[in-house]
C-alpha cells in the first residue's frame, strides 16, 4: 500500500505544471466567486447606477436629487428622459428615475408625487434594490425632521421600457446564450488536446514531412473546429426555439452573423491552447482554468448585472461577455444589425488577434519538432 501511495504521489508531482494547476484552479475560482458575491475581506458593497431626470426643477425636486446623490453605493447620473430611455433599451443601464413637473405642487397639496421609474425587465434584481432605496430616501428627503412621511405621497409609477411585450423570458436567453458559449469553449479545447496528441504520437512529424507548412496545418484544424462550432451553436438555438419557444426568426440575419462571429472567436481559443501548451495534461489543465475564469467573469455562470462594478469591468475581456450581450441585443432588446455590429466586430477582432498570436507561437514549436 505504501509503495502504491509513493508511486502515485511521484507521478502526480512529476507533471509540475499539472500539479500546480490542481491547486491554482480552486483558488482562482474561490477568488472570482468571492468577488462576485461578497467582495474582498467582507466588503460586500457595490455601486448601483441610476439615471435621473428632473423635469420639475424646484426646491423639492432638487432636495430629492441631492439626497440620492449623497447616498453611498448609488451612482446617480443626470440625463434627459429620451437619453435614459435609449440607454435602458440598449442595455447600458437598468433603470432611470423621472421627476415629472408638479413634484413641489403635489407635495404642497398632499398628493402622490409624479415620480416614474422606467426600467429593463431583464434586470429585476437591480430594479428591486433601486426601488427599495428610492422609497426610503425620497420619503426622508422631502419631509421635515421627526415627521413620519405619509405612504400615499410615495406611490411611484413603474414603466418597463424593455420586455413589456416579450413572450420570451430573459432567464431563458441568459441560460441558452451563457450555456452555449460555455460548452462551446470546452468543445473547442479539444482541438488543442488533439494537436498535442498527434505531436506526442509522432503523427504530426509525419504530416510535417509532407509539403504542408505548419500554418496550413493549423488553419485546416481551426477551419474544421470553426465549422463544427457554427453547427453546434445553430443546433442549440434551434433546439431552444422548438422546445422552449425562443423566437429565433425575429432577427435572423443578425442571429446568423452573431453565431458566425462567436464561433470564430471561440475557435481561436483551441489553437491558442495548442500554441502555449507542451503536453496534453497541460492543455487540459489550462483549458479548464481559462474557460472557467472567462465563463465566471463573462456572464455564463453569473449574470453580469448581479456582479459588482469591479467584476463588470473585468468581464469585457471575456468572449462570453460579448457573445451573451450580443444575443441579448437580438432576442431581448430587438436592436438592429447596425446597432449590434460593434459587438460582432469585437468578437471578430478577438478571434483574429488570438489566431495571429497562436500561429506565430505554434510555428516556432512545430519548427522545433521538424
Amino acid at each position: 500500500m505504501i509503495r502504491i501511495f509513493k508511486k502515485d504521489l511521484v507521478l502526480f508531482l512529476k507533471d509540475k505544471q499539472g500539479a500546480i494547476l490542481s491547486f491554482v484552479l480552486p483558488i482562482v475560482l474561490i477568488s472570482l466567486f468571492s468577488l462576485a458575491f461578497g467582495g474582498i475581506r467582507g466588503n460586500s458593497s457595490s455601486s448601483i447606477t441610476l439615471l435621473i431626470h428632473d423635469a420639475d426643477s424646484t426646491s423639492t425636486s432638487s432636495s430629492i436629487v441631492n439626497a440620492l446623490d449623497a447616498m453611498e453605493g448609488l451612482n446617480l447620473i443626470r440625463s434627459t428622459a429620451e437619453n435614459a430611455n435609449e440607454e435602458i433599451k440598449k442595455g447600458n443601464d437598468a433603470a432611470a428615475l423621472i421627476l415629472h413637473s408638479g413634484v413641489e405642487q403635489a407635495k404642497s397639496n398632499g398628493e402622490p408625487l409624479p415620480l416614474e421609474l422606467i426600467y429593463d425587465e431583464a434586470r429585476q434584481m437591480e430594479v428591486g434594490i433601486i426601488q427599495s432605496i428610492l422609497s426610503t430616501q425620497i420619503a426622508w428627503a422631502i419631509m421635515p425632521d421627526n415627521i413620519e412621511p405619509a405612504p400615499s405621497l410615495f406611490h411611484m409609477q413603474m414603466t418597463s421600457v424593455v420586455g413589456e411585450e416579450k413572450t420570451t423570458n430573459a432567464g431563458l436567453i441568459q441560460a441558452v446564450a451563457g450555456t452555449a458559449i460555455l460548452m462551446l469553449l470546452f468543445n473547442v479545447a479539444g482541438l488543442g488536446v488533439s494537436i498535442l496528441e498527434e505531436k506526442e504520437s509522432g503523427t504530426l512529424n509525419r504530416i510535417l514531412s509532407s509539403p504542408l507548412n505548419p500554418r496550413t496545418i493549423l488553419m485546416g484544424k481551426m477551419a474544421s473546429t470553426f465549422f463544427l462550432a457554427i453547427i453546434q451553436l445553430t443546433v442549440m438555438f434551434v433546439f431552444s426555439w422548438l422546445v422552449f419557444g425562443l423566437d429565433i426568426t425575429a432577427n435572423l440575419p443578425a442571429l446568423i452573423i452573431m453565431i458566425v462571429a462567436t464561433a470564430f472567436a471561440v475557435s481561436s481559443f483551441g489553437i491558442f491552447l495548442a500554441a502555449i501548451s507542451k503536453t496534453r495534461q497541460q492543455a487540459r489543465g489550462l483549458s479548464t482554468l481559462i474557460i472557467l475564469i472567462m465563463s465566471a467573469t463573462g456572464g455564463s455562470m453569473i449574470p453580469i448585472f448581479m456582479m459588482p462594478e469591479i467584476m463588470k469591468k473585468i468581464a469585457v475581456v471575456s468572449v462570453n461577455y460579448w457573445g451573451i450581450q450580443g444575443f441579448f441585443d437580438i432576442f431581448w432588446r430587438n436592436l438592429s444589425l447596425l446597432e449590434i455590429m460593434p459587438k460582432i466586430l469585437i468578437l471578430l477582432g478577438i478571434g483574429l488577434l488570438i489566431s495571429i498570436i497562436s500561429m506565430r507561437l505554434f510555428s516556432k514549436n512545430v519548427m522545433k519538432l521538424a
